[in-house]
């Protein structure tokens, strides 16, 4: 299944607009997690393995309400979606203000996890608009650009967020210490109320769906979604991938301190991932596909990825969080490149494979569960040897994988 474009006559500009908006409060919430881990493990003592159950509440909810969002959508049309998921959103940040009166780590975890279901609905009803606002042979660069906007909003996360709460001493505990959430959260809540107004009031128009344009043979000799390896290999990488951006962009300050770093210094690690990403996006949008392919550039992305690793591994000090920083350039061909490999050939199943592929991003939920235990019974530094078989799997996807067409 597959939207169907507005007419053509119809102005882009006001509906691109709302949506680039919309994909930059992504980067903003999404991103804004590694800060809150470094914060809360100061805030409440924690363990390593504990501050990660922050992207676990936020991350599980994709395989929660991948597929259910889907129903969720049919019966509210796409734009009341995105205004439902934006109110949604609006609740889990306001959890955040009894959560800090209570000085409970629970509640913060259960609003983030309403966050991340409110997020959910919201990506999944956005998504299609990058597609279908203008020309299909445009398409991959809107959704460039809209990922441009999306990280610039992580790096946005990052001075505001960063400043606020880690700013300063690096043994601020209790009370206190979570009354400093407060205000941006309540802020952030009202923000997301207003642009669920706008949205709802919007000229954003409805999508609707019909047959996926795939020719309905090429799946003719399939009855089950489990059937295509490219689909069930790059759900298994983008599980990878994702939890090894949360591990290299939202631990990375907690590795700094962990390592010696002052709050005042980790606090700008998350930034150096991000400007990296963001690098390897622009750097997309003008060599793919002009001077490489997109499959050319996943396998280099993560020949680089592992040598980073070892580099990481190897040495000490900044040179160590550089290393781990600039994975953020190396992955960034893994979503683009896997989704139209991992969907290559579906036919009738591409709808039930996209939500498969939503629900690998609990990779992100998860993996860094594994890191956290690791950076408590080995070490910070060695915690971050898990990334190598990540890294080695989506290789083997980038160089076979995608290309298996039964098991």
């Amino acid at each position: 299944m597959t939207p169907t474009a507005p007419p053509k006559t119809q102005n882009y500009i006001g509906p691109l607009l709302i949506i680039g908006v919309l994909f930059f409060i992504f980067g903003f919430v999404t991103w804004v997690n590694s800060v809150l881990i470094a914060f809360f493990k100061q805030a409440f003592s924690l363990t390593s393995f504990q501050s990660t159950l922050v992207a676990f509440a936020f991350m599980i909810s994709y395989a929660v309400m991948a597929i259910p969002s889907s129903a969720v959508l049919k019966r509210t049309g796409f734009k009341n979606g995105m205004s439902l998921g934006l109110l949604t959103m609006a609740v889990g940040t306001l959890i955040f203000v009894p959560a800090a009166k209570s000085v409970s780590y629970p509640l913060f975890l259960i609003g983030l996890f309403i966050i991340g279901i409110g997020l959910t609905v919201l990506q999944t009803a956005s998504n299609p608009y990058a597609t279908i606002l203008g020309p299909r042979e445009s398409a991959a660069q809107r959704i460039s650009f809209m990922g441009i906007a999306n990280k610039l909003a992580g790096i946005l996360s990052q001075v505001v967020f960063g400043g606020l709460l880690l700013s300063g001493a690096n043994e601020a505990v209790g009370a206190a210490s979570l009354e400093k959430v407060v205000t941006p959260y309540l802020i952030l809540t009202v923000v997301l109320v207003v642009l669920a107004g706008l949205v709802r009031y919007s000229n954003l128009p409805e999508v609707s769906e019909e047959q996926d344009d795939v020719p309905a043979d090429t799946s003719a000799i399939h009855d089950s979604v489990w059937q295509f390896p490219n689909l069930v290999l790059g759900v298994l990488a983008l599980f990878c991938y994702v939890g090894a951006e949360v591990i290299t962009g939202d631990l990375i300050i907690s590795y700094g301190q962990a390592i010696g770093f002052s709050n005042d210094e980790a606090k700008n690690f998350t930034t150096y991932t991000l400007v990296g990403l963001l690098a390897g996006y622009l750097l997309s949008i003008i060599a793919i596909p002009r001077f490489i392919t997109q499959q050319a550039a996943l396998r280099y992305g993560m020949i680089l990825a592992l040598i980073l690793t070892v580099g990481a591994l190897v040495t000490d000090g900044f040179a160590s969080v550089l290393c781990i920083a600039l994975l953020g350039f190396a992955i960034s061909p893994v979503w683009p490149a896997v989704w139209p490999l991992a969907l290559n050939r579906l036919g009738k199943f591409t709808k039930l494979g996209s939500a498969l592929l939503i629900m690998g991003i609990s990779g992100g939920a998860l993996l860094p569960l594994v890191h956290g235990y690791l950076t408590d019974a080995v070490s910070p530094k060695m915690a971050y040897s898990l990334l190598l078989p990540l890294f080695g799997f989506i290789l083997y996807y980038a160089v076979s994988g995608h290309k298996k067409t039964s098991w």
